[in-house]
């Protein structure tokens, strides 16, 4: 059981990375979907930053005070196989989205929407306010999923304090269900210009962006874990409602690029099928501990 734990982290952490290279789809609504998403906010949320100023100061004794609370067991297999996913992923879901666009984003849209249908009725003391609370976050998903894209202008051109910037932005967004990260890029008009930094392996750039992220991640995700600790049923209603209103840019992808019914028919039920495996196997994980 030790060893299967990692593994189905590690499996979650590849589909949170593939997810996040797509326009449309969050890291953050796989890590929803597949029962990790508070323990990872409140993990990233729980990191004590003075282990980096006594690991300047040489105090070695307070580096391991300051790191003894992190969850090592989640971060490692989780970062190696989001990692994984962004550096190996980013040119199979170029080439899906080229070549089977409307299948791709078929596969995500009844992923997502398999994942809210079965994650709703578990919102502990369902009510009229909790009900608004999806509502809202339906709405502010659906307008959001209709914004244009910024113009940058020359993608060559990007200096490094935008990129900078673009990480500390797009991280929020990957950790929020329903908002993407990708889309985020998508918005500033970075996209393709991350796409193509990773395909060919620019490490300044990389480096840069994954800065940007870490600091930007750090600052929102202790804002959200208080919110989830405070106000979790009303904080989840409205998460879920996101998931759903943010569904509206995967459904005018698959409308722009569809040529055939069928499989995308095909494809959306296999993300179907696949939330419902990954959500058994969470079980299995969770009833393991108990024993």
């Amino acid at each position: 059981m030790r060893l299967k734990e990692p593994l189905i982290i590690f499996l979650k952490g590849l589909f949170m990375g593939t997810a996040d290279i797509i326009p449309g789809v969050s890291g953050g609504t796989i890590a929803l979907i597949t029962g990790i998403y508070e323990r990872l906010v409140h993990a990233i949320s729980s990191i004590d930053l003075r282990f980096i100023s006594h690991f300047i100061k040489r105090d070695f004794d307070g580096v391991k005070k300051s790191i003894r609370n992190i969850d090592f067991q989640l971060f490692i297999p989780l970062l190696i196989g989001i990692g994984l996913a962004i550096i190996l992923m980013s040119r199979v879901m170029d080439y899906f989205l080229q070549n089977f666009e409307a299948p791709t984003y078929a596969f995500f849209f009844g992923l997502i929407l398999a994942s809210a249908v079965l994650l709703y009725p578990k919102i502990e003391g369902l009510s009229l306010k909790i009900l608004l609370f999806s509502a809202a976050g339906f709405l502010f998903g659906f307008f959001f999923a209709g914004l244009d894209p910024l113009q940058t202008g020359d993608s060559l051109s990007i200096p490094l304090p935008i990129v900078f910037l673009s990480g500390m932005i797009a991280i929020c967004a990957m950790i929020l269900p329903g908002i993407s990260g990708a889309f985020i890029l998508l918005f500033l008009g970075m996209y393709d210009y991350m796409i193509d930094v990773l395909k060919n392996f620019q490490f300044l750039e990389i480096f840069i962006f994954i800065i940007g992220a870490l600091i930007g991640i750090l600052a929102f995700s202790r804002v959200l874990n208080y919110i989830l600790r405070k106000y979790k049923s009303y904080t989840l209603a409205f998460l879920i409602g996101l998931m759903l209103g943010a569904l509206r840019l995967l459904y005018e992808n698959i409308e722009s690029s569809i040529d055939s019914i069928w499989p995308v028919v095909i494809s959306g039920l296999l993300g179907f099928f696949i939330i419902l495996v990954l959500m058994e196997l969470s079980k299995r994980v969770v009833a393991s501990r108990k024993v």
